[in-house]
């Protein structure tokens, strides 16, 4: 077996994710041709919101510390996360690393967040709905969501 890849998250919040060419089903008219390169590792890039995403976010997030423990979410943790994600949100201009070093403790928001992604989807719309409550404003699209939080955790992690 091959080198495995790990997956690379992108300065524009995409990732870059290995795959195994000729391990998916194939149209029709592609399953009686051969392919060059099957079992070969490639890659494919994901954007926020795209089916996957929030589960390569968080295994991305799991590689930068595998010793880590699993992810826990305290009260104060999550108003922090859902406060520095709504400012990242609410000025385009805001300074992801400015929005951090704002934070009292970085770690229990940074835990808060793995949280919401270990939680997939359904855990980035909830939250995406929590934010909307506590901060006021419009729900965020869960892809807006799981982008900040992808870059409040390289930020958090550097």
């Amino acid at each position: 077996m091959g080198p495995v890849m790990d997956i690379i998250r992108n300065d524009d919040g995409t990732l870059t994710v290995p795959i195994v060419a000729g391990r998916h089903d194939h149209d029709q008219d592609e399953a009686a041709t051969p392919h060059e390169g099957i079992g070969a590792p490639t890659t494919r890039v994901l954007h926020p919101g795209q089916p996957g995403y929030v589960e390569a976010l968080a295994e991305w997030d799991l590689h930068q510390d595998p010793g880590r423990q699993p992810a826990t979410s305290t009260a104060s943790g999550r108003e922090e996360a859902m406060a520095v994600v709504h400012a990242v949100a609410v000025d385009p201009d805001s300074d992801v690393h400015k929005a951090v070093q704002a934070l009292s403790d970085p770690e229990p928001s940074a835990e808060a967040l793995r949280h919401v992604l270990v939680g997939g989807d359904p855990s980035v719309k909830g939250f995406a709905h929590d934010i909307a409550e506590a901060e006021g404003g419009q729900e965020m699209p869960p892809h807006k969501v799981t982008k900040i939080i992808s870059e409040v955790l390289a930020e958090i992690d550097l």
